[in-house]
Parts: structure tokens; C-alpha cells; sequence
């Protein structure tokens, strides 16, 4: 199966899917910001957003939902801003951690964000 590189994805239908904004209000959405839905999804929503609602059962990242829908995190956010807006999705933001907790006990093992990294490669 061959994948097209987000890069060149047809902006015409990103201008489409995001209505013409090429940038969501300041939202708070990182990366690994966590996403549920709060309802499902209803006849005439836009697909995108129905999408996003199905996958958001259960919490996911922001980064997930931009990797599944093949959609530039920037696009993503949009999307997030709009269901956010209706009151469709609930944002969870991971706690932050605490300044006493930093020491390389607390950091990931180099080896393992290595497997992470060639596992995701592997998708």
C-alpha cells in the first residue's frame, strides 16, 4: 500500500476541511493533549468530525488523531476547536510534572523510546 506524505496532501481539501482557516484560536492543544467524545456522532456532521468523535471514545492524543486521520496536526486542531466549540469533546490535559520529580529516574529509558520509535516507523 503507498501513502501520500501529509506534505502534499491537495490543499484544496484542506481549505475545505477546515473551512478556510489555517489556524485554530489558541486553543491549549499540544501534542499530547487528550481528546474523548462526549456524544456520538449526528447525521450531517462534517466526516472529518464524525471521525474524530468515533475514534475519541476512548482518550487520545492529538498527535494519534492526526496520525489516523493522515491530516496535519495543524488541520487536526481546527477540527478539535469546532467540536470543543459545540461541546462535543471534552480536552484532558496530561499532568505536568513537578519540578522535584526531574531527575533521570523519572525520564524514559533511551532504549525504549528507540523500540517506540522503529514501531512507529513499522505503521
Amino acid at each position: 500500500m503507498s501513502r501520500r506524505p501529509v506534505d502534499r496532501e491537495d490543499p484544496d481539501r484542506l481549505y475545505v476541511v477546515t473551512g478556510g482557516r489555517s489556524r485554530a484560536d489558541d486553543t491549549g492543544l499540544d501534542l499530547v493533549t487528550l481528546i474523548v467524545s462526549e456524544c456520538e456522532p449526528s447525521p450531517g456532521l462534517q466526516s472529518e468530525h464524525a471521525r474524530i468523535l468515533e475514534m475519541c471514545r476512548n482518550p487520545m492524543a492529538v498527535v494519534e488523531i492526526s496520525a489516523y486521520l493522515r491530516l496535519p496536526v495543524s488541520v487536526v486542531k481546527i477540527l478539535l476547536r469546532d467540536l470543543l466549540d459545540m461541546g462535543r469533546i471534552t480536552v484532558r490535559h496530561p499532568p505536568s510534572m513537578p519540578p522535584s520529580m526531574t531527575s533521570s529516574a523519572q525520564q524514559p529509558d533511551l532504549e525504549t523510546l528507540k523500540q517506540v520509535l522503529i514501531g512507529l516507523q513499522k505503521l
